[in-house]
């Protein structure tokens, strides 16, 4: 789960859909003894510590759960993603949250040049409206990035596409 701040979806693309469907999708992922990892952007605008860079409200992470600091848009730049990854034998990240044009993409390929499949929740990640400078609206990002993650192949591994009500978590091989 990236970065469902309070900075960075306010405003964003049905925010509270996509909000509701990564709650869902926690509860379903513990349910089946998945892991699941908290990835927490920091910068100018939201400090350690500040409204804006605290998890939305609506999502409380569980005790246990590894948080993932990170100050760039690939959430494996810098962190310690990989090595928790490993430590829980995670082959195959689920990837939500925001923002689909920045940090949604850096770490999807981030993910797959490290080796990993990497399933993009269709309806479970989302944007904000950078039309004003010169981006498409919000739902046409979604989309797209929608669109070419599931054509995403290279030797030994995938990308894929697929809606939250479809989804169905398998246990990690670690357990």
């Amino acid at each position: 789960m990236i970065d469902v701040q309070n900075g960075v979806v306010d405003g964003a693309h049905e925010r509270d859909a996509v909000v509701s469907r990564i709650g869902s999708l926690v509860d379903r992922a513990r349910d089946a003894d998945v892991p699941v990892i908290w990835v927490q952007h920091t910068d100018e605008d939201m400090p350690v510590g500040s409204e804006a860079w605290q998890y939305v409200p609506e999502l409380t992470k569980a005790v246990g759960e590894p948080l993932v600091h990170k100050h760039y848009g690939d959430s494996f730049e810098d962190t310690e993603l990989e090595q928790l990854l490993a430590e829980r034998g995670v082959g195959h990240l689920v990837v939500t949250g925001a923002q689909s044009d920045q940090c949604i993409r850096c770490t999807l390929h981030g993910a797959f040049t490290r080796g990993y499949d990497a399933t993009l929740v269709g309806d479970a990640h989302t944007t904000v409206d950078l039309s004003s400078y010169g981006a498409p609206p919000p739902e046409q990002v979604i989309a797209h990035t929608n669109l070419y993650w599931q054509f995403q192949e290279a030797p030994g591994r995938a990308g894929a596409v697929i809606e939250s009500d479809r989804l169905e978590f398998e246990p990690s091989a670690a357990e």
